[in-house]
This record gives C-alpha cells, sequence and structure tokens, in this order.
C-alpha cells in the first residue's frame, strides 16, 4: 500500500516514490485501482477521505456532468445522523459495487438503446430495407433469382 503524506504546505508527499504528487496523481491511482493512505505528515491521522471528498469536489465543479446533484446531496447530508445511516452506507457501496460489476453489460444496453433511437442509424435500416425491396423488382435480382415476363405472370394471362 502507498502511503501519501500531507504537509502543512498542502503538498502531497508519497514515500514510495519519494516525490511530492498533486490531486491528479491521487485520482489516477484511484483510476489504476491501487491502495494507498493519506497521512497527517505531524499526527499520523488518516487523511484519505478529506482527499478523495476534494477530488470529488473538483471533479463536480468541472462542470463534466455531476455524479451529486443538489438534490442527491440533500437527501444524503439528511442521512446523517439517522439511525439508516449505517445501512445507507452499506446500501450505497453494494449499489455501485454492482453497477461496476455490470457496466460493460450496462453500457452495451445504453449503446444498443442509443442506437435504436438514432435518426442516423434509423435511415440506414431504412434505406437497406427500401434497397433490398428494389432489388426485388429488377430482373434477375428478386427473390427466386428468376426472369420476371409479362407470359409467366398470372394476372396477364387472365
Amino acid at each position: 500500500m502507498r502511503i501519501l503524506r500531507k504537509y502543512t504546505n498542502r503538498r502531497l508527499y508519497d514515500t514510495s516514490r519519494s516525490c511530492y504528487v498533486t490531486l491528479d496523481d491521487v485520482k489516477q491511482l484511484v483510476l489504476n485501482g491501487e491502495a494507498f493512505k493519506v497521512e497527517d505528515s505531524k499526527t499520523g491521522n488518516d487523511l484519505t477521505r478529506n482527499i478523495l471528498l476534494q477530488i470529488i469536489s473538483e471533479q463536480e465543479a468541472q462542470g463534466h456532468g455531476t455524479l451529486l446533484t443538489n438534490q442527491v446531496l440533500q437527501q444524503l447530508i439528511r442521512f446523517y445522523g439517522d439511525s439508516m445511516q449505517g445501512m445507507m452506507s452499506q446500501y450505497l457501496e453494494q449499489s455501485i459495487a454492482s453497477f461496476l460489476e455490470h457496466q460493460d453489460r450496462i453500457r452495451d444496453q445504453m449503446q444498443t438503446m442509443m442506437g435504436a433511437a438514432n435518426p442516423l442509424t434509423m435511415m440506414n435500416r431504412i434505406a437497406d430495407q427500401n434497397m433490398q425491396m428494389w432489388g426485388m423488382f429488377k430482373p434477375g435480382e428478386g427473390p427466386d433469382h428468376q426472369q420476371h415476363s409479362s407470359e409467366s405472370d398470372p394476372k396477364k394471362d387472365q
């Protein structure tokens, strides 16, 4: 496990690499799935949670679409001090873990849904169907691949 130390000058020091790191570097550790802990350099207190909250706050402020809307944040605040707080924490952890397990399947389903609703995809399908139907009326390209003539047409014989 990597140990990062936070100094009073607000800088983070990676003890395993012997260099200072930024919040972006810490974010990359999270994305890479690397285990780490942030400690206060003087007291040794665990500051990991504070740093993670800071990263989330910066992500939310960048405007790339928010995960934590005002409504979600207000609902979370209401759970603090409530007898259900522990259960809510477990529920959120399990829900996110389940979502991550099924992320690829969910992504595929969303792409399928988006593809079906995409006007260009629909137009391409209609164009393909029209071309197939048009091919049925061309001599030598019908479904039975036989020449169509007025002599073989039963309606014309009547």
